[in-house]
């Protein structure tokens, strides 16, 4: 899935609909040996919502591109979201991103072995808030969980989410993807997943580099 993320940002141009990009991720992930199983595809202010918008959407220069996919491969369930620019970010976009990915670092530093899963939800909801959103679920903000549970299916127990005393503990697989939604504006959600081992929290894939090099570097090509 993050080949097929690379690959996908290497075709992103002005003029893309979301339909176009969606019927390529399919194209790709079967490419690659896996099964598709959710594409989401937002360009724009469309950004700013969790759960996409019900309208086709053309790409331009300047917009945010937010591409959540993943595939089937054996059974087993991938879950990976990516969000940058279309050319350069201005700063507000950069503000954004960076406050984002530092928000899934706290969360990923949270996720110790033996606390509650809350506490992978509070961590990246503090850095948040401390950059003056919110507070708690309001937006301008993170107004949902920031993480959930995935193995056989995209959405398991247990949720990161506030109130969620469960302890974390080895075999646990989760994403950690707290993301910021500005109405009007756009939105940044990055989204990679953790998995809990007997020495504690590991990523399945590495985090995002920066808004101006989300991939850091290029994998293999389709």
């Amino acid at each position: 899935t993050l080949e097929v993320h690379k690959a996908t940002a290497r075709c992103m141009a002005p003029g893309l609909t979301t339909g176009e990009v969606q019927s390529f991720l399919d194209a790709a992930h079967r490419k690659l040996g896996g099964q598709p199983a959710s594409r989401a595809v937002q360009f724009g202010e469309a950004t700013a919502y969790p759960h996409g918008v019900p309208y086709t959407q053309t790409v331009a220069d300047g917009d945010m591109v937010l591409v959540d996919t993943g595939c089937f491969v054996e059974g087993y369930r991938s879950d990976i979201t990516r969000t940058y620019v279309l050319g350069t970010p201005t700063p507000r976009q950069r503000e954004i991103w960076d406050l984002e990915l530092r928000a899934q670092l706290a969360a990923f530093e949270a996720a110790k072995l033996g606390a509650p899963c809350q506490a992978v939800d509070i961590a990246a909801r503090g850095v948040i808030e401390a950059a003056g959103f919110g507070p708690g679920y309001k937006v301008p903000g993170l107004p949902h969980r920031t993480g959930h549970g995935i193995g056989m299916d995209v959405h398991e127990e247990s949720f990161m989410v506030r109130g969620n005393m469960t302890p974390l503990v080895p075999g646990m697989c989760f994403s950690d993807e707290p993301m910021m939604c500005i109405y009007g504006e756009f939105g940044v959600r990055l989204e990679d997943i953790i998995y809990m081992a007997e020495d504690g929290a590991h990523w399945f894939t590495q985090p995002c580099h920066s808004v101006d090099d989300p991939f850091a570097t290029q994998g293999a090509s389709l």
